[in-house]
């Protein structure tokens, strides 16, 4: 099936860059109360409930969803705001994210009620965190090959099997996971994957620490022994989570996350240059900043698309594998810039430990939301070129 590639020009409304104001307005609190430092760039280790909370209590938490659930009924376009802010600060969000990104809209779209009256609005109030299972060992970004299996029981499902490089599942109160229920057919590999929310700190859950070399936990291995699922937990159609994975992944990869991972560094570097930069510098700060600004308009195009009830897969795939390779050079570009920055500045000490910091993190970002590799191989799929 061949998709037309569009990218709508969307401009942010005036309500947005009212909202934007107030974002900063208490990113600036809390920086100056001391909940976070926007000079370090440790937001993926640092988890801080009591901000979370605070970010729920305005509002800024379930933005998009219905009231009735505890959301506020705003646009993608204002919550776009709010994220953005917050990656550019460097705020601590790990608590919050995941569920306001992705986990809580498929909630809504297929969880039963009692569930979404009971877990989305402790989500819109900043009080539980999710995980994503998806990755296996041995099968990379290949989430068609998972093999971690779900065998129906009395009351719901045993799980028994492996998930890998599951963000957060350390501090999570729940995971969405998929699993397979029953096996791929000759005609379709996607058939037999279910998705499930699992209550995580229970019996038969094994999370287990997998190390970076920036010294942070951030990703876990989390391994299940016959983990009793009820039957309620079921999200969606048995053996159709592909479908449902597919319209996840909007979400999980078109926002300005997938490109502003590394950010800090440029900012660093614009102040360590000054405002009377030489031309080298001027020249290499100019095309950084378009080239930011592109990708900027992309995933703006994408929020507006999500706003009209469109799942723009093909175009949230280019968007994440753009911005992951630029924001993995990034750190490396600048580095490069910074070599003739004048030993005097007087954030040059922050710039080396931003750089140190950055490169050693920037593997890592392959990984999440999926490798390049897969991306294009979506992209080439939705472009009927494969």
């Amino acid at each position: 099936m061949t998709a037309a590639l569009r990218f709508d020009p969307i401009r942010l409304p005036e309500k947005c860059e009212q909202l934007r104001k107030e974002v900063r307005a208490f990113l600036a609190e809390e920086i100056a109360a001391g909940t976070f430092d926007p000079h370090k760039p440790n937001r993926e280790d640092t988890d801080a409930p009591e901000f979370s909370r605070r970010v729920g209590a305005k509002g800024w938490l379930g933005m998009t969803w219905p009231k009735k659930y505890g959301g506020q009924e705003r646009s993608f376009l204002e919550r776009y705001v709010v994220t953005e802010e917050m990656r550019v600060a460097n705020a601590p969000t790990r608590r919050f994210f995941v569920a306001d990104r992705q986990s809580g809209p498929v909630l809504i779209k297929y969880a039963p009620e009692n569930i979404k009256m009971d877990i989305l609005p402790r989500i819109c109030r900043g009080e539980i965190c999710f995980a994503i299972g998806m990755s296996e060992p041995n099968s990379g970004s290949d989430l068609f090959a998972a093999k971690t299996r779900a065998t129906k029981t009395d009351g719901g499902y045993l799980i028994n099997g492996t998930k890998i490089w599951t963000s957060s599942a350390h501090i999570a109160d729940y995971m969405i996971a998929i699993f397979r229920t029953s096996q791929p057919t000759k005609e379709n590999r996607r058939h037999g994957l279910t998705q499930f929310l699992v209550k995580m700190k229970q019996p038969g859950i094994q999370v287990n620490p997998i190390g970076q070399i920036t010294g942070q936990h951030e990703f876990n291995e989390v391994v299940f022994t016959d983990f009793f699922v009820p039957e309620d937990h079921v999200l969606g159609e048995v053996d159709g989570a592909w479908k449902q994975a597919t319209s996840e992944l909007a979400y999980e990869r078109s926002g300005p996350e997938r490109f502003l991972e590394t950010y800090y560094v440029l900012t660093e570097l614009v102040r360590a240059v000054g405002p009377n930069p030489d031309t080298r510098s001027a020249e290499g700060i100019g095309r950084l900043v378009a080239q930011l600004h592109t990708m900027r308009r992309m995933s703006v195009s994408v929020a507006g698309m999500l706003q009209a009830g469109k799942e723009p897969v093909v175009e949230a795939s280019i968007v994440k594998d753009i911005g992951t390779v630029w924001e993995q050079q990034l750190p490396h570009r600048v580095r490069d810039l910074a070599a003739f920055v004048e030993e005097t500045a007087t954030n040059r000490e922050t710039l080396e430990r931003q750089l140190d910091f950055a490169i050693k993190t920037a593997p890592k970002l392959t990984i999440q939301g999926g490798t390049t590799e897969v991306l294009r191989g979506i992209i080439a799929r939705g472009l009927g070129l494969r």
